[in-house]
């Protein structure tokens, strides 16, 4: 048996070093390219078989992995076409040379896409991936249809040899010798965790040697690929619970496949409750991104940080990679495959919408993140708000689209209450809307203080918050004691006011806070403030109910600090927030019972 030794063909001391330093961000990619490279090889051979039937695969054609501690070896075998002597010279002693795009240039340019196998390698580098946890690899090749093989091995520094060796069946089969550092490899827990990660959809089946006996690794059921009719119930809910972790049924069901000039296929789910952790605070991909059935990332951020509940997979074959396949080249093709599935999840929902009682629980599961969705997206926030349901002070449930449709004569605009929703039916905010017959939007989410002021408009009608709605109820002529009881109010209360008025929307209550014009929501001042965050813009302003007896008796007053003081704290209370000086209050208080 003669061995002969070449170079490679290329710089390798530096290429090479590239592969294993800085290429790929974790050593376990290793696995995932040789796996590839196994599928790649299994699917050429059966598209070659169809016009040869003498390379037809096996029937228990698949990738099986060994691992020996003892000899410190990983073996992965394959049933594919094989390779010859100057083949292996070619596509493993010349790196960044693709195999699989070679036969592609010259197998499949004649075919239709439909026809092509679905292969996986571009670039020719992922075999050198092995020299991340490996400091010798051995090739054991059989070409399909060829009566020998031959071995092809390095250090992968600087040389390889070639040498005739024994297959008894056509194929590959790659052994790693282990460096010591990565022992973790030849563990078969860290395998079957791997191979789960990257390739547990592989049409191909995989298989590791446990006990001497080969047990498959994958489940090889890549449902997004088949028709919805071919898919059950059962083998939707399974799907869902084990790429998504979850526990329950999923609320929606996704499935469809996008034709045209770009294709790709996507399976999506909704869940049916709530995650463990608030989605408003983890905004985490939870969209798994395949190219050719194999799993590229779950980073690509398919959908916005306001959809990020959904989970699920989308599988490409028009997706440029970059040559570690771990990272996404920035391409107009991620962009429609983001935008195709944002406008099919947002058609999911308006159609789910049509039922009420199932949309409600959704929105109680959801509803708060997609809020968020209206400040981060403007480009979506109507269609967002369209679908949210609040609750107002005359529907337990309603639509902006039907709160318009209320909306008596005179109403111009959208009015809301934003605050902490044990306090806002009994807010003195609402008295005057009441008694106008204005319906007002209920609003208890600390989310709710930022997002209608970026809406802006819907339907063309403004959102305005009661408390920045003043102008609504400006009195008529007022007495010349009012004004000096405005004037006097404003003077013993300082910077912590903007002013005093006199309000004509208060019926029960002797005062209210309101904001000032051009000041921020009080709602959206309370959240700031209890951030200890600044609040830019003027203090809100004090408003009076001049009917109220506590105001009557004030304006024969002189000294108007405790009092004055004592009205902005109760105006306060009412908005569900603390006395300046909880202590201070609760003197003046007992000061006034007593007498």
């Amino acid at each position: 048996m003669t061995e002969e030794t070449r170079n490679f063909g290329t710089e390798v001391g530096r290429l090479l070093d590239l592969v294993v330093h800085s290429l790929y961000s974790d050593r376990e990619i290793f696995l995932r390219e040789l796996v590839a490279n196994a599928a790649d090889a299994t699917d050429k051979r059966r598209f070659l078989s169809l016009s040869d039937e003498t390379l037809a695969l096996p029937e228990n054609a698949g990738v099986k992995i060994s691992l020996d501690k003892g000899a410190r070896t990983i073996t992965i075998a394959d049933n594919g076409i094989g390779m010859g002597k100057e083949e292996l010279a070619e596509n493993l002693g010349t790196i960044a040379r693709s195999g699989t795009a070679a036969f592609a240039a010259t197998q499949l340019a004649e075919k239709k896409p439909e026809d092509r196998p679905s292969l996986i390698g571009q670039f020719g580098v992922g075999f050198y991936s092995a020299f991340m946890v490996a400091d010798k690899v051995e090739v054991t090749s059989r070409k399909a249809g060829a009566d020998e093989a031959w071995e092809w091995a390095s250090d992968g520094k600087g040389s390889y040899t070639l040498k005739t060796a024994e297959r008894a069946e056509a194929g590959s089969t790659v052994v790693l010798h282990v460096k010591t550092d990565a022992d973790e490899f030849l563990e078969p827990l860290r395998i079957k965790t791997i191979i789960r990660k990257w390739a547990d959809h592989v049409a191909l089946p995989i298989e590791l040697e446990e006990d001497g006996k080969f047990e498959p690794l994958t489940e090889g059921k890549a449902l997004w690929r088949r028709a919805k009719s071919e898919v059950t119930a059962d083998e939707y809910n399974d799907f869902y619970r084990h790429t998504g972790h979850h526990f329950d049924e999923p609320w929606a069901t996704i499935h469809w496949r996008a034709e045209g000039t770009l294709e790709f296929s996507a399976l999506l789910f909704i869940p049916g409750s709530k995650p463990f952790f608030p989605v408003e605070e983890r905004h985490d991909s939870k969209v798994r991104l395949h190219v050719k059935r194999m799993f590229i990332s779950d980073g690509a951020k398919l959908l916005p940080d306001w959809l990020s509940f959904v989970s699920g997979v989308v599988d490409t074959e028009d997706l440029p990679l970059n040559v570690s396949r771990e990272l996404l080249q920035a391409t107009p093709v991620l962009d429609k495959i983001r935008k195709a599935l944002l406008n099919r999840v947002l058609s999911e929902l308006k159609a789910k919408a049509k039922d009420p009682e199932d949309f409600k629980t959704f929105l109680d599961n959801f509803g708060t993140v997609m809020k968020e969705g209206i400040y981060e997206d403007t480009g979506h926030a109507a269609d967002i708000a369209a679908l949210l349901r609040f609750t107002s002070t005359k529907e337990e449930s309603t639509s902006l689209e039907d709160y318009i449709a209320r909306m008596p004569e005179g109403q111009e605009a959208i009015y809301y209450l934003a605050g902490d929703p044990a306090h806002l039916k009994t807010s003195p905010q609402l008295e005057g809307f009441a008694e106008k017959g204005f319906e007002v939007l209920l609003l208890g989410d600390a989310i709710d203080a930022f997002w209608p002021e970026r809406l802006g408009r819907f339907k063309e009608k403004k959102l305005t918050s009661v408390s920045q709605a003043g102008k609504l109820f400006e009195p008529g002529e007022v007495t010349e004691d009012l004004t000096l009881l405005c004037t006097n109010l404003a003077t013993a209360l300082g910077d912590k006011v903007s002013g005093v008025s006199v309000s004509a929307r208060l019926k029960d209550s002797p005062a209210m806070l309101a904001a000032a014009e051009g000041g921020p929501d009080l709602a959206m001042q309370r959240l700031l403030r209890r951030a200890g965050r600044p609040i830019f813009g003027p203090a809100p302003k004090l408003e009076i109910n001049p009917t109220h007896k506590l105001i009557q008796s004030l304006t024969t007053r002189e000294d108007l600090t405790e009092p004055a003081n004592l009205l902005l704290d109760l105006a306060r209370l009412q908005e569900g927030d603390l006395p300046e000086d909880p202590a201070a209050f609760v003197r003046q208080i007992a000061n006034s019972i007593s007498g």
